[in-house]
């Protein structure tokens, strides 16, 4: 067997993108879903509000060029956080134990990761903190995050010996 780094293998690849585009598109398409049933607006803004990340404010009120850069830096985080758990998956043998819990318990690491550091850290409008707000966030976290995660990460790693990990 060789020492080849399991993220240079092909079918490694092939999991890591499926992960990536799975759940970044569950994750914007339950988002802009939300948003627009919640507040009757154009989804869209939903991609801006990404973009104000990086942008600030103007990003807001600004043209598709912007929505373009949110669901491009959506995905970037989306693809973020299936490496991490594609990498953290065979090191940490727990998370094999149970794919609901696993997810459950990935789902609420991103969702404080992302309301803890990555949002405080960017150029995001910063509103109150709702309670209720956060365990819907978190809710479609665990179920678009944090179980396809587990499910295809999970098959992935399923019956591979020490070595082949």
């Amino acid at each position: 067997m060789t020492n080849t780094s399991s993220f240079a293998k092909p079918q490694a690849q092939r999991v890591l993108l499926t992960a990536g585009l799975v759940t970044g598109t569950l994750d914007i398409i339950t988002a802009c879903t939300y948003y627009s049933i919640r507040t009757g607006n154009n989804p869209v803004k939903v991609l801006k509000f990404v973009a104000s990340g990086l942008f600030g404010k103007e990003a807001l009120s600004g043209g598709a060029i912007y929505a373009f850069w949110g669901l491009l830096f959506h995905y970037l985080i989306a693809f973020t956080f299936a490496f991490f758990f594609f990498w953290i998956y065979p090191k940490w043998k727990g998370l094999a134990f149970n794919k609901w819990i696993t997810a459950l318990g990935y789902g609420l690491f991103v969702w404080l990761v992302m309301n803890l550091a990555v949002v405080p850290l960017s150029q995001t409008p910063k509103g109150p903190f709702q309670l209720t707000q956060a365990i819907i966030g978190a809710a479609i976290l665990i179920c678009m995050i944090g179980l396809p995660n587990t499910l295809i990460t999970g098959k992935y790693y399923a019956g591979r010996s020490d070595s082949e990990k």
